[in-house]
């Protein structure tokens, strides 16, 4: 790395920290103001405020990383560029592409990061800032016990749960409905339980008192049972609590694991695949905002450097549309759910392209 590499690469990075921390800072006073409310209804001591926010800043870092990389290409380019810093790179035999090579390793470095940061960091700490929430603002309320659950564990049997204490593993007032698999609106038999009890050893479970009925043809066999071995099902007392969970308090192989298990009950899963998807396509971001934004700003205008600040502004915008766009149809099943999440990388990556081919080299 040569010493102009050093010195362009640093003001890069020191541009990008400014943004991030300006951003972070915005989002926490912003956020604040909006919840001063609960915070005061609910007499919070300023520990648990300041710990609220601390484990918020890891989801505002993951927004803003990208908004952070795409401004400081744009300021840091057109800096050099209005100082004719730019010009005299070029004029000692420096191309815009050996200009943009230390930039788009950094940007690669922190893509590869924002992965792990996104997947695993991210999650971790929304969980806990969803659960003070819950606990001191009453946000997002979640009981350990919950009613009237429904879940359809394979194509061919559906429960219901009248009540579940997923602190114990057990479920009450369960019936098991099984389907015949030629004829899913025919009923081939169903239990009927007091109770359903979780083997956390065996990963199975159990009823308790209850009824077995079987229908053949058009007769109906019943017995009274004490205890029946149901067996493994599709899901598990933590399945039903991730059930609960949003998509951000799930990491990469919960999301995966979760998204598993739905596919074997023959849910639609478009939705959670586009989430996770997107935790590897958006981390990617950072490369390709830095790869659309210096041949942008490396033409020198007379307009300064306000011009690049409304310019990186703009290209947010349009990114978080196309986002939202393909995600609208990712959801309802009419987009492959990658192509969805990197359908908008995709987009301004061809535009970036387009934009380094077409600027003075």
């Amino acid at each position: 790395m040569t010493r102009i590499d050093r010195y362009v690469l640093r003001q890069f990075i020191q541009m990008a920290l400014f943004v991030l921390v300006g951003f972070m800072v915005l989002f926490v006073v912003v956020d604040m103001m909006e919840n001063l409310d609960d915070f005061l209804d609910k007499q919070a001591a300023a520990g648990i405020i300041a710990t609220y926010y601390f484990y918020f800043l890891p989801e505002i870092i993951k927004l803003t990383i990208p908004v952070a990389m795409l401004l400081s290409a744009l300021f840091t380019t057109g800096r050099l560029s209005t100082f004719n810093e730019l010009a005299a790179m070029k004029s000692s035999g420096m191309s815009l592409y050996r200009f943009m090579a230390p930039l788009l390793l950094f940007a690669f470095l922190v893509s590869g990061v924002s992965i792990y940061f996104n997947g695993w960091v991210v999650p971790y700490a929304n969980k806990k800032k969803f659960d003070i929430g819950r606990v001191y603002f009453q946000k997002n309320i979640q009981y350990v016990a919950r009613n009237n659950i429904f879940i359809q564990d394979s194509p061919t049997r559906i429960l219901s749960i009248g009540l579940f204490d997923d602190t114990r593993g057990v479920a009450q007032q369960v019936s098991i409905q099984d389907f015949v698999p030629d004829d899913p609106t025919r009923l081939a038999g169903r239990y009927d339980a007091a109770e359903m009890r979780w083997d956390p050893q065996s990963k199975t479970w159990t009823l308790v008192n209850g009824t077995e009925r079987r229908f053949v043809a058009d007769h109906e066999q019943s017995h009274q049972f004490a205890t029946v071995h149901i067996g493994a099902l599709n899901f598990a007392p933590e399945d039903i609590r991730k059930k609960q969970q949003k998509p951000e308090e799930m990491d990469y192989n919960e999301l995966q694991q979760f998204i598993e298990n739905q596919k074997r009950s023959g849910h639609d899963v478009s939705r959670w695949l586009v989430e996770h998807y997107e935790k590897v396509a958006f981390p990617m971001a950072s490369v390709i905002v830095v790869l659309f934004g210096v041949p942008i700003s490396s033409i020198k205008r007379r307009s300064g450097l306000g011009v690049q600040f409304a310019i990186g502004l703009l290209v947010c915008f349009l990114y978080i549309v196309f986002l939202k766009i393909s995600q609208a149809f990712g959801y309802n099943g009419d987009l492959d759910p990658l192509l969805t999440a990197w359908l908008a990388n995709i987009i301004f990556f061809t535009v970036g392209i387009y934009n380094l081919i077409r600027v003075p080299k």
